[in-house]
């Protein structure tokens, strides 16, 4: 009966939705606020620059990966749709994909909001990036699947036009796993500030003198602390005397501090401690770069690099039959240019491919696809 429908054009169109019930993952609830004692937002996280350092290397080298569409069965390259050329009107792919990449990495959860549809299948044609901070969810009775989603308060639908797309991590988001550790880098930097800002230890002044109005305490103070930015060495009458209550800069270790917690951070991103200098046993050649690229791609980008390609692929947005990629081959893993040549002769030599096929391997040559090896 569908196909004699589909023949005359009578069949309808496919109601897709954004997802299905999305699950609620991890032991926190994603979509709200974990109130706990030591809690840490994504504004006050991003101020540890070791976090920072990572969080640009996973977004920003994702971000700057072209994004294109295959046919599954072959493998073979179909281009790049309009929307994955831009998901957003508001901001090129490169921001949309780096910031949907910040919001798994700091909260296990993605949005889009579809903008815009194709009339012939109802696909979705444009997105916009939502701000993990403006989506709340209602959850069913057991809170584990999702009913509906609101942005900034107004509810939306869950299929079509105005609904939201859902990108879920691999894991949860650092924000929930790392608080201690982002808390405590976070204080360190607090108490290296505070350090660095006052010349001296934290002590007291005692008077065993007639007692100061509070007024002539303040002055004695700022005097004080004025004093000491301008000299290290203090004069005090009979009746004052200074008295440390607390270590030095030195005696607190805080650059050892804060160099373990910049390599807890590394651990918790999941980066490599030297790309955030926080390895002082690191010594890299050419050759074992090249080996840690992909190393970083395969432990540290992958994660996010699949929870992006697969979601995109799912058919409510990409036709059945057909996969979005990132072009990881032609850009970030890039091959030496000899060594590309290497690898064309040697499949010349044994005739697998043809003398055009080999010119349409490299970029180097007019009629090239900007490398496929």
């Amino acid at each position: 009966m569908g196909r004699i429908l589909q023949t005359f054009g009578l069949e309808p169109k496919p109601q897709l939705q954004a997802q299905s019930a999305p699950q609620v993952l991890g032991e926190y609830s994603p979509y709200a606020m974990p109130f706990q004692f030591a809690y840490v937002g994504r504004t006050e996280a991003i101020s540890v620059p070791a976090l920072m350092r990572c969080r640009n290397l996973l977004a920003g080298t994702i971000g700057a990966i072209p994004l294109e569409l295959y046919k599954k069965s072959s493998n073979e390259e179909l281009g790049s749709p309009a929307w994955l050329e831009q998901p957003s009107y508001s901001q090129p792919r490169s921001v949309t994909i780096a910031w949907t990449v910040d919001s798994l990495l700091f909260y296990g959860q993605a949005f889009w909001k579809v903008v815009e549809v194709y009339q012939e299948d109802g696909r979705p044609s444009r997105f916009e990036w939502i701000a993990n901070s403006r989506v709340t969810a209602t959850l069913d009775k057991d809170n584990v699947f999702v009913k509906s989603y609101a942005v900034d308060g107004i509810t939306l639908p869950m299929d079509g036009l105005g609904s939201l797309v859902t990108f879920q991590s691999l894991s949860d988001g650092i924000l929930n796993t790392g608080t201690s550790t982002i808390r405590a880098a976070i204080d360190v930097q607090k108490a290296a500030t505070i350090a660095a800002a006052t010349p001296m230890a934290t002590g007291y002044i005692k008077n065993t003198g007639a007692d100061l109005d509070p007024k002539e305490v303040s002055g004695l103070l700022a005097a004080w602390k004025t004093a000491r930015n301008n000299r290290s060495t203090a004069y005090l009458t009979s009746t004052l005397e200074y008295n440390p209550v607390s270590f030095s800069p030195k005696d607190m270790m805080y650059g050892e501090a804060i160099f373990n917690l910049a390599t807890e951070i590394a651990r918790l991103c999941n980066v490599p401690a030297y790309y955030v200098s926080a390895d002082q046993n690191n010594s890299m050649t050419y050759a074992n770069v090249q080996d840690e690229r992909k190393q970083f791609l395969t432990l540290s980008l992958q994660p996010f690099i699949s929870a992006i390609e697969d979601r995109l692929s799912m058919d409510d947005i990409t036709a059945r039959g057909n996969v979005v990629k990132f072009d990881i081959d032609k850009n970030f893993l890039r091959t030496d240019p000899l060594q590309e040549l290497a690898v064309i002769e040697k499949l010349l030599s044994l005739n697998l491919i043809t003398q055009e096929q080999a010119m349409g391997m490299t970029d180097l040559t007019p009629n090239g696809n900007q490398g496929m090896i």
